[in-house]
């Protein structure tokens, strides 16, 4: 016994030296400052998972505005220098945009490749998005997502919200559901005759399928980021039976059997149909993605951006006559008899306030990252300097830094309803850095070609969300003196983080 654990001993010390010795990087001449960790193959995912903002902190005072970590194998460039950002945009011709996203939907959601240079599909998931997603193909969109709302918080909830009642929630338990069944019926449609009909066991059969839905979302969602750094959904048996289930409801036998899909919905269904090899099951989970991507980040920010909206009383007041005044503007009358509050993009784009409030919230909770991928070994300019980059190496921005800048955002961690608000109540564009104007300052959603297709919905979503909130609601936190919940970290780089703990929050119909 004692042999043999010293066999193993041994064996263990040798190939930790081997690691040490032979397997971690060498920087070249010419390449940024070289952090590998004191871990094998990990390096420094630990202390970048604990508290990334805190480590590129660190590593950017030790080194400067770029250097290289090892990261779970990966070998990533942070570009710390909001200046130099429009080098990495530019850099197109040596580096990809896609390879990292295509792999990670593959690995999270268990579709195969839809890279179309491996076969499986020929499809421009990204044209697809924009087409779908932006211009005209938005007013149909906000149209239906208005609706759906107010459906969902009003007449879905009859027998709940009685006048001069007050109902006690968690704020994120009440956005979750209603953006998600909201979103749920704008994309994915509704059952056939069983939706916004009086028939109320046909409403209530079709809220018991989407809560299900969202149930099984948020048991999926849980295990994501450990998805994302390359764990096998096996390991994560409720959550693997939580996808399928989401697969099951999302396969095309049963999205035909749904009224009022959306042209995002039908477009794709189509183009899987014609231009990919996948079989049904597949077909399915390229939707759950969707489903997913419309849902992740959403959510998180409209409980943000709600939590502190009724905690600034200052932000509550002039958000509610800033909606006031649009709705009079649009001879919108509100109550109970009325029929539903209709608003146009034009009129939801006329709220620089409710813009303000939103853009503050993403930009306290905002823990994204950008990447890109070398297609091969370059040179990447900076503005002074010059760095030589490997093939298959990371370049990532992580735009927290940026967000969090004191020298960008004064008192960065204080919640200030009008920071981007200029001096006429209108957008604010100008901020500046060492006295230089910058480019990029606000950058929830990415960068470049890569930027999220879906962020004007979102925004808008939000938007419609909070001015019917506004609208129809009396809201009260329980506790008014309770702490801003902490940020979820272990997100870090996949978007807007959730709160660590719900807050309780009260709400009435203001009308009898």
């Amino acid at each position: 016994m004692f042999v043999t654990s010293w066999i193993w001993g041994t064996v263990t010390i040798l190939c930790c030296v081997y690691w040490f010795l032979i397997g971690r990087r060498r920087r070249r001449r010419g390449e940024p400052p070289l952090e590998n960790g004191f871990l094998p193959y990990l390096g420094c995912a630990l202390q970048f998972g604990a508290n990334p903002l805190e480590f590129l902190r660190e590593k950017q005072k030790k080194h400067g505005h770029i250097f290289t970590c090892r990261v779970a194998g990966k070998y990533i460039h942070f570009l710390t220098d909001p200046f130099s950002y429009h080098s990495l945009i530019r850099q197109g011709k040596h580096l990809d945009w896609k390879k990292f996203h295509f792999a990670t939907s593959a690995k999270a959601f268990g579709h195969g490749s839809i890279d179309p240079t491996e076969g499986n599909t020929t499809e421009n998931f990204h044209h697809t998005f924009i087409r779908t997603l932006q211009g005209n193909a938005l007013d149909p969109l906000i149209e239906a997502m208005m609706e759906n709302l107010q459906y969902v918080m009003l007449q879905s909830r009859t027998s709940k919200l009685q006048p001069s009642t007050w109902v006690t929630e968690g704020l994120y338990a009440f956005c979750c559901r209603v953006m998600f069944e909201s979103g749920f019926l704008t994309l994915f449609g509704t059952e056939f005759n069983s939706s916004h009909d009086k028939n109320l066991s046909k409403q209530e059969t079709e809220r018991a399928h989407i809560l299900n839905a969202l149930e099984n979302f948020k048991e999926f969602d849980k295990i994501f980021p450990a998805l994302v750094a390359g764990l096998p959904i096996h390991l994560f048996k409720s959550a693997h039976s939580a996808r399928e289930k989401l697969g099951e409801a999302l396969l095309h036998k049963n999205l035909l059997k749904r009224n009022k899909l959306s042209e995002l919905v039908t477009l794709r269904m189509f183009l899987n149909d014609t231009l990919s090899t996948f079989d049904d099951k597949e077909k399915a989970k390229t939707h759950v993605a969707v489903l997913w991507a419309s849902q992740a980040n959403t959510i998180p920010a409209t409980f943000w951006s709600l939590f502190y909206l009724i905690k600034s009383p200052e932000a509550m007041r002039a958000a509610t006559e800033e909606v006031q005044t649009i709705l009079e503007s649009a001879g919108e009358k509100i109550g109970l008899g009325s029929k539903n509050i209709s608003l146009n993009r034009k009129q939801l784009d006329n709220m620089p306030i409710l813009d303000s409030i939103i853009k503050e919230a993403m930009r306290l909770s905002s823990a994204s990252m950008t990447f890109r991928v070398a297609k091969e070994d370059f040179t990447l300019h900076l503005e002074k300097e010059f760095y030589n980059i490997r093939r298959d190496d990371i370049i990532a921005l992580y735009p927290q830094l940026l967000h969090f800048d004191p020298e960008i955002y004064a008192d960065p961690l204080t919640f200030k309803y009008d920071r981007y608000l200029d001096e006429n109540r209108e957008e604010k564009t100008d901020f500046y850095r060492n006295g230089r104007k910058l480019k990029y300052y606000y950058m929830p959603f990415g960068t470049g070609i890569a930027k999220c297709p879906g962020r004007l919905f979102a925004v808008h979503e939000i938007k419609q969300f909070l001015t019917l909130i506004l609208s129809y609601f009396e809201i009260e936190l329980v506790d008014s003196n309770v702490q801003c919940p902490s940020l979820d970290q272990s997100r870090a780089g996949l978007g807007i983080l959730q709160p660590t703990n719900d807050v309780d929050f009260r709400y009435r119909l203001k009308f009898l």
